[in-house]
């Protein structure tokens, strides 16, 4: 992980949690001090300098996260020299289109927009009753959302949401219960939240009803 800023401290220490290890980079002591006893290793290097990276090990990883920001010029040239050292998957922040085309160009294998992309989810939480929502780049989407009043008290086959609006209902959350997958016989109390999929604008035409 290159770079502790807020969106790259928060990846490592989700990376951590998951029980992997992590080889946090940044180049500024007080962030590596801050962060020193949270990750298996923290280290203060120039994320730019090839040979500063291949001394501290980074080219044993398969994977790397640039996390870079506002440097664009440091970002680029920190997946490029990732690159160059044969990191095998380099995920890159970017904070618009042109800055993820360059990381792209210099080799980034996966290119993330995190202020964009939870903008997006914001807005479709406020404009309907979504609890969360996922839009994949082919039209897909996945989303957390009450039930809408007509399906309440009635079963998944009963309600026929699928054939009246498209969507697909994987499963349902119930308070204060486990998740399970959604069966035809799956009844819809008042208070139960469903995860649905399909095209996107199904997707959130289906969450306004609630």
């Amino acid at each position: 992980m290159i770079g502790l800023g807020r969106f790259g401290s928060a990846v490592a220490a989700s990376l951590t949690r998951m029980g992997h290890e992590v080889l946090a980079i940044d180049e500024s002591m007080e962030l590596v001090q801050k962060w020193a006893t949270e990750f298996t290793h923290t280290v203060q290097a120039d994320s730019t300098d090839e040979e500063a990276l291949r001394q501290i090990g980074a080219d044993q990883f398969d994977r790397a996260v640039v996390g870079i920001g506002t440097d664009i010029e440091a970002s680029v040239l920190t997946v490029l020299t990732l690159t160059e050292l044969g990191v095998r998957e380099v995920w890159a922040k970017a904070i618009n289109r042109k800055h993820g085309q360059i990381l792209e160009r210099v080799g980034a294998s996966h290119v993330v927009y995190p202020e964009s992309a939870m903008g997006e989810r914001v807005a479709h939480m406020v404009s309907g009753s979504m609890i969360d929502f996922i839009e994949f780049d082919d039209g897909f989407a996945i989303a957390r959302t009450a039930a809408p009043a007509s399906a309440i008290g009635r079963t998944l086959a009963e309600s026929a949401l699928r054939s009246q609006y498209g969507i697909t209902v994987v499963g349902v959350k119930r308070p204060g219960a486990d998740f399970t997958y959604a069966r035809p016989e799956t009844f819809l109390g008042e208070f139960d939240e469903l995860i649905v999929s399909g095209p996107t604008n199904k997707v959130e035409k289906f969450a306004g009803l609630a």
